[in-house]
Formats: structure tokens, C-alpha cells, sequence
């Protein structure tokens, strides 16, 4: 059985032209394929596996092979899936070399148990090495496999959850290094590689293309999609571009069957580095905050405010003393800019934000009512998660009005929620129809504004509803336990809601 060259082949192909073909066209230029030989040698030795263990007793509650018991697996199956890890027949795991040195590694007897895998790449030839936070994450023990067979055992410097970057240090002098490059030169369509140990079998070279930039998944990153086949073990390896630099790591992939689905998203290294190096300084990230909640601004809602262009971020909620809130911002307010830089979408403003030194005075573009202006607030420091709830008193109610061009029946909010809520005014829906619930309004939600009309009660809202266009959206500012948004409706017309 012959196999040929993808490149051989494709010359071959020309040159076998049919005898009626004229030369001319048998003269068509071929592409070749990229070789990536040159690039997993220079990059290859500072890449290395990355081997976590547990303090555990017991028996592989899953029976797992070893290398991913309770560990890997079990973390990909949560974070992609939001399942636990299925059960599995034992099985043998992924044979390592009995010929290891290991270096720094007290025997413990069989009181540890691998808890993961996964990879990660030298950033200095002291030993400092990156990774994911989640392949490191619930470790009593870090091993660090270089691919000359030399393991150590490394020491935690550090770990950001909201990027998911981990810095970890082992004792070592002279080693092989990565070149940095810039995630900001990235252009879609480009050759890319990783190197990785994917379900442990170390130093697996796969190769794509960048399928997008800028994606957003949830975590205010903008993660740089790819189809480069990744899979679990892969998470904390580089993403290489033809120039040999690392422009990322690798860190997720989306799938419905586990398997890789030709989707995989890597971190900008230009955000990773910023992370380390606090890392490095401190031990921890220091991120400023002004404390709103904020959503996406949408076409519909664009177009019914007025914005010349669909941009910006929409605030939610206003966290009560907070920066934003003593600077004036409202929820309905859409930034447009943050220190004079665009705010193209919701995920930019996290990462300008997070990125300004607390105790900074910045300047918001926001967008109300038609117009923009410039609100000052200090930035302070994000600490830990607090998660901020308003309980909503229950009060008897007035019996709701009838329904309107909007297919909707409101009430007053009573004066004793409005101090709960902190509300100057507003109505609370009683009932919906037609236009509001296609919108998915429901009863129970607040309406604080109708367009750029702030609405104080319902005969107020009746006011500003009775004679909309039936050919134009309007935008309603609703609120919804803390989250407050804008719903953009098309009126029914008049006769239609009688």
C-alpha cells in the first residue's frame, strides 16, 4: 500500500494533464500545504504536561483510568456539560515512562491520587510556567512534566479565576521559553497550531486556522475561536501562529457529545500577561470596578433610542453606593465610551474597567434620552463577588386599568415598595397580551420608563402609551427582580386593542 505526500500528490496532479489540455492550463499554480515541523521544534521543549494529585485514601470513586480520575474528565464534564462525570469501566490508564527522573517528589506512600491533567509552557527560563486555573484547580500537589522526561514538583504563585490563568513555579535553571506574541495582530483565517497533552498523551501537535476573534462566551473574555482539534488535557497549552509565538491558551471547547466538535476557543495572550505579571508581583489580580450590572444593546433597542449605531453597553442595575451610583448613572443608561475608548459591546467595558488602577477618576460617555453626556466616577477596587437581592414587600394592589395599544394592564406600586426598591416611580404590570407577551413580559414586571419618559404612575403610563405609532417601536424601560433592561414593542394599532 503506497502513501504519498499531500504535497508530492498535488504536484503530481498537475503534471499528469490530459494529452488534449494545452500546456498553458496545465501551468495552473499550486498552494502547498504549511509545514509545521519547524515550528514544534522550536516551540515543542517549552511546552509540558501538567500532572495534579489529591490527598485521597480511598479507592477511584469513578474508576477511572488514572489519569483522569475524579480530575480532567470530571472537570470537562462540569464545565462544558453542567453533568457530573458518567461512570466508567476500569480500565488501563496512559502508560507513562518508568525511566522519569523525578526530582523533589517525597513518596507518599500511596496517600495521593491523580485528580487531573493537562498542559501548560514556559514563560522564563527561572521556571515560571502558565497554565489554566482550571486544570490546577482543587490540586494538593502540582507536577510539572518537561519533554525531556525531568518532572518537578511546582509551587502555586498564583491563580485569576475570572480569566482562568494559573502561575505556577518549579525549581529549574536554563530552560526553554515561548515567544510572546500579539493577540492583537491575530487575523482570522490565519494557520495556527497547539501543542498539548489531551486525555495525557503529552506533546499532541494539532493544527487549524483562527475561525474568529472576539468571542464571547460568558466570561467578558474575548477568546479567540479556532477549529484546532482540542481536547481534555489540552486546557492550559499554547496556541502558536506561524512565526512560532504563542497568541493564546487554550482553554475551552464547545461540544454536545464530550468529543472535540471542531470548535475551540483560546485566551488572548495579551490578557494573560497582564494577569501574570500581578501574578508574579503579588499573588493576586487587582481589577477596578464602578458597580453596574450591564447587557447587551441590541438593534430593536438601538433603533428605538435613536443611537446611530448598535454599540455600547446597556446598565441593568446600579449597585446602591456604588461608584456608578454616586456618579448619577441609571439603570437605562447605555456607555457608550469609558475614558474616551469605544465601547463596541457589553464585553468591552469588564475588561476596561477591570483594567484601570482603582482610586482613577474615569469619564463614561453614557447615552439617556436622546442625548449623550459625560459622567465622572471613581473606580475602586472589585473584591469578592457580593451578590446584591431587593425582597419586594407584597401590598394589596389597585385593581389594574384596561389593557392598552401595548397589551398592557398596570397598577401603582405601592409607596412602601417604592422605598424597598428605591424607586422614584414606576408602574407594575398586572396583566399582558398581544405585543408584551410576544415581548415576554410578565406580570409582576416594573415599567420606569416609556420611550424617554420617565413614568411616575399608571395614569401616567396611559398617558404616554395612548397615542404611539403603530408603525414605530418603543422602547420600555423594565425591571425585573435587580436586572433592568429595555423591551422594544410594536404597537398594535388602536382598534385592535379594544
Amino acid at each position: 500500500m503506497m502513501i504519498f505526500r499531500v504535497r508530492t500528490f498535488l504536484a503530481a496532479a498537475v503534471v499528469a494533464c490530459l494529452p488534449f489540455v494545452s500546456p498553458a492550463a496545465c501551468a495552473a499554480p499550486t498552494i502547498n500545504l504549511p509545514d509545521f515541523a519547524d515550528l514544534v521544534d522550536k516551540v515543542g521543549p517549552a511546552v509540558v504536561n501538567i500532572r495534579t494529585t489529591a490527598r485521597d485514601a480511598g479507592d477511584n470513586p469513578q474508576g477511572l483510568p488514572p489519569a483522569f480520575d475524579d480530575g480532567d474528565m470530571s472537570d470537562f464534564f462540569r464545565r462544558f456539560f453542567g453533568i457530573p462525570m458518567p461512570q466508567a469501566p476500569k480500565q488501563p490508564g496512559v502508560p507513562r515512562s518508568r525511566n522519569d527522573r523525578r526530582q523533589d517528589m517525597p513518596d507518599k506512600g500511596g496517600s495521593e491520587r491523580n485528580s487531573g491533567v493537562g498542559s501548560g509552557f514556559i514563560l522564563s527560563a527561572d521556571g515560571y510556567v502558565m497554565t489554566n486555573a482550571h486544570v490546577i484547580d482543587g490540586a494538593d500537589t502540582i507536577y510539572v512534566t518537561l519533554t525531556d522526561k525531568r518532572e518537578f514538583k511546582a509551587k502555586l504563585i498564583g491563580v485569576d479565576e475570572r480569566t482562568d490563568v494559573a502561575v505556577v513555579k518549579i525549581s529549574a535553571a536554563n530552560l526553554p521559553v515561548v515567544t510572546v506574541g500579539d493577540s492583537d495582530k491575530v487575523r482570522v483565517g490565519e494557520w495556527v497550531l497547539a501543542i498539548g497533552s489531551p486525555f495525557g498523551l503529552e506533546n499532541t501537535v494539532t493544527s487549524g486556522i483562527v475561525s474568529a476573534k472576539g468571542r464571547d462566551t460568558g466570561d467578558y473574555l474575548p477568546f479567540i475561536q479556532t477549529d484546532v482539534a482540542l481536547n481534555p488535557g489540552n486546557s492550559g497549552g499554547p496556541l502558536i501562529n506561524m512565526q512560532g509565538e504563542v497568541i493564546g491558551i487554550n482553554s475551552q471547547i464547545y461540544s454536545r457529545t464530550g468529543g472535540f466538535m471542531g470548535i475551540s476557543f483560546a485566551i488572548p495572550i495579551d490578557e494573560a500577561m497582564r494577569v501574570v505579571e500581578q501574578l508574579k508581583a503579588s499573588g493576586r489580580v487587582v481589577r477596578g470596578r464602578i458597580a453596574v450590572a450591564i447587557g447587551e444593546v441590541t438593534k430593536d433597542v438601538a433603533d428605538s433610542l435613536g443611537l446611530p449605531k448598535t454599540q455600547g453597553a446597556l446598565v441593568s442595575s446600579v449597585e446602591p453606593g456604588g461608584p456608578a451610583d454616586k456618579a448619577g448613572v441609571q439603570p437605562g443608561d447605555i456607555i457608550l465610551k469609558f475614558n474616551g475608548h469605544p465601547v463596541e459591546i457589553a464585553a468591552d467595558l469588564p475588561r476596561m474597567v477591570g483594567g484601570t488602577k482603582p482610586g482613577t477618576r474615569a469619564l463614561l460617555s453614557i447615552w439617556r434620552k436622546g442625548q449623550t453626556r459625560e459622567v465622572p466616577v471613581m473606580v475602586e477596587e472589585m473584591q469578592a463577588d457580593v451578590a446584591t437581592a431587593v425582597e419586594q414587600q407584597k401590598s394589596k394592589a389597585p385593581k389594574p386599568r384596561a389593557t392598552n395599544v401595548l397589551g398592557i394592564a398596570v397598577s401603582d406600586i405601592p409607596a412602601d415598595q417604592l422605598k424597598v426598591l428605591k424607586l422614584q416611580g414606576g408602574v407594575q404590570i398586572e396583566r399582558v397580551d398581544g405585543p408584551a407577551a410576544r415581548a415576554g413580559l410578565q406580570k409582576g414586571d416594573l415599567i420606569l420608563r416609556v420611550g424617554d419618559t420617565d413614568i411616575a404612575n399608571a395614569r401616567q403610563f396611559e398617558a404616554a402609551t395612548a397615542h404611539l405609532d403603530p408603525q414605530k417601536r418603543v422602547a420600555l424601560l423594565v425591571r425585573r427582580g435587580e436586572t433592568t433592561q429595555f423591551i422594544p414593542l410594536l404597537p398594535r394599532p388602536a382598534e385592535a386593542s379594544r
